[in-house]
């Protein structure tokens, strides 16, 4: 007879809390040789990398009109070089490396997940990094625009000139563009928690304002500038997300609706696929 614990349940398939921790610390090792790895592929490839943000950044000085002798950028210390290249290496070996980590954190929590809350996460992890490249993307098409607006105001002080480190207005471009693809995942959130029955589309509707609200408020909050255009670069394409996400929660809940309605429709459907299926059986 099996050894049973006091839930019933074999104490050989019960993993213990070393055995946890210690598939925790695996994880968090390899986490952090992926990211190393990262980390030293990028201090290879950052200066292609900076080339093209920096190109951004004079397309967007080029448009706004000012004379381009009144941007420069300089070092004011000698070991700012070499911390700057650590620096944007890191963010590129972080960027490379973070489907590898974020297989590894699926690779934990997946076992103490039924395959009924499996499946959902498996739905919307590929939506997921869709909308994370489109919100990169969206970003990387609006930011010779957001530049360009912002050096432009150099000229209303006539005499000045805009003298920064190099490297500085590309980590703030790195850092909307992440910004922007972390902000596009409302939608899958809210699908989600809409799937879970924590969210109804009735209430959504409701309180559309409400959202509306804390979009902005997340758009001030993610944005590394805090100023009104780059906020609303962010907001108006979320708002139009958080609508959608609506509309789908919609979709799920009404299914959910029929399902409760009649239980047996989908027992119905698998029945009557078999009975098809014997017939074309019995005709081959």
């Amino acid at each position: 007879m099996d050894k049973r614990s006091s839930s019933g349940e074999p104490e050989e398939l019960r993993a213990t809390l070393i055995e946890h921790l210690e598939e925790l610390r695996n994880r968090l090792v390899r986490s952090i040789q992926f990211i190393a790895i990262g980390w030293l592929i990028g201090w290879f490839v950052q200066k292609p990398v900076y080339d093209t943000f920096n190109n951004i950044a004079k397309q967007g000085i080029k448009q706004s009109g000012i004379n381009p002798d009144l941007y420069k950028e300089v070092f004011n210390h000698f070991t700012q070089m070499f911390v700057f290249q650590m620096k944007m290496s890191f963010i590129i070996g972080l960027v490379l490396a973070m489907p590898f980590v974020m297989n590894q954190v699926w690779g934990f929590i997946s076992p103490g997940l039924k395959e009924s809350e499996k499946r959902p996460l498996k739905r919307l992890a590929p939506v997921s990094v869709g909308l994370f490249f489109l919100g990169v993307a969206f970003c990387w098409w609006c930011l010779p625009a957001a530049v360009s607006w912002f050096v432009g105001y150099l000229d209303n002080f006539p005499g000045t000139a805009l003298y920064q480190e190099p490297g500085s207005m590309v980590l703030f471009m790195v850092k909307l563009m992440l910004a922007f693809g972390l902000g596009f995942q409302l939608p899958v959130i809210v699908y989600g928690l809409g799937a879970i029955g924590l969210l109804s589309a009735q209430t959504l509707a409701k309180y559309w304002r409400h959202g509306t609200v804390f979009v902005f408020f997340l758009s001030a909050v993610l944005t590394p500038s805090n100023d009104p255009l780059t906020m609303l670069m962010m907001a108006i394409p979320l708002s139009i997300l958080f609508m959608i996400s609506v509309w789908a929660v919609k979709i799920v809940q009404r299914k959910r609706v029929k399902v409760i309605e009649n239980p047996d429709y989908v027992e119905e459907d698998s029945e009557r696929n078999d009975s098809d299926r014997d017939e074309d059986e019995d005709e081959s």
